[in-house]
């Protein structure tokens, strides 16, 4: 197999290409045409927007079925500030059953990777950074709120100012939990005092280097990130749960 990483292929053109058994992570296919192919077992799983499979708009198709197989999926896409606090205790709830089937599991189990993906320990490392950057950062205006143990995704330059990347550190579930724990709370206290007019507003600008990038950004932006995050991220946990609940039993 040949690795190809962070290299642009943008504007290039692949005919009689053959791509079987290969992978493709963090790719973007923007103002892309694809002719003539032959799709058998692929797994697609990705943000679909204006994505045309032999003249049907599959994107629209797709969110409605998922969110028939998960009622829930339609509360986190807030749009006032009840809203948005009624997102979060879905996120809440949500992640407390995918913690307990955690916790059934061996220590060990949870700094594995499934196919290639963060353990289910790094994964809540992420959500730890993920909180620090757009709620403590971005919205209450500290400029360097980076945990140690948070993770930053890893498309993040390494030198970005202050962010972490100890992605070598090997903390236990309930030392991770007991961080996260503290940033939940900060975010229930945000979204508490939260108002439908404050939620259209800007946020007071930082202006130190950092993650995101200094100035001020749009609160519900903020906001929606985080919860986005938090959703998101305790479905890929969940799909890899339970790769490793089946080899464990």
């Amino acid at each position: 197999m040949t690795d190809h990483l962070r290299v642009d292929l943008s504007h290039s053109r692949f005919e009689e290409v053959d791509f079987s058994r290969s992978r493709f992570h963090n790719v973007y296919f923007r103002d892309t045409v694809i002719r003539g192919a032959w799709l058998e077992r692929v797994e697609i799983d990705g943000y679909l927007e204006d994505v045309t499979v032999n003249g049907v708009e599959i994107g629209p198709l797709v969110e409605a079925e998922l969110d028939r197989r998960d009622p829930d999926r339609a509360l986190v896409r807030p749009t006032g500030a009840e809203g948005f606090r009624q997102a979060w205790d879905v996120v809440g709830r949500r992640w407390e059953v995918a913690v307990q089937r955690a916790r059934a599991l061996p220590e060990d189990l949870l700094h594995e990777r499934v196919d290639g993906e963060w353990s289910f320990v790094e994964t809540l490392r992420h959500l730890v950074f993920a909180t620090d950057a757009w709620v403590l950062r971005a919205v209450l205006g500290d400029p360097a709120p980076y945990h140690p143990l948070g993770l930053a995704h890893t498309e993040m330059p390494a030198d970005t100012p202050g962010v972490p990347h100890e992605g070598a550190v090997r903390p236990s579930l309930e030392e991770v939990l007991a961080v996260r724990a503290g940033r939940v709370a900060t975010v229930a206290q945000v979204l508490r005092e939260l108002t439908d007019d404050r939620l259209d507003a800007m946020t007071a600008p930082v202006l130190e280097p950092g993650y995101p990038e200094p100035g001020p950004h749009p609160l519900r932006r903020c906001l929606g990130a985080v919860v986005s995050e938090e959703w998101m991220h305790r479905e890929y946990a969940e799909r890899d749960l339970a790769h490793l609940e089946r080899r464990s039993t």
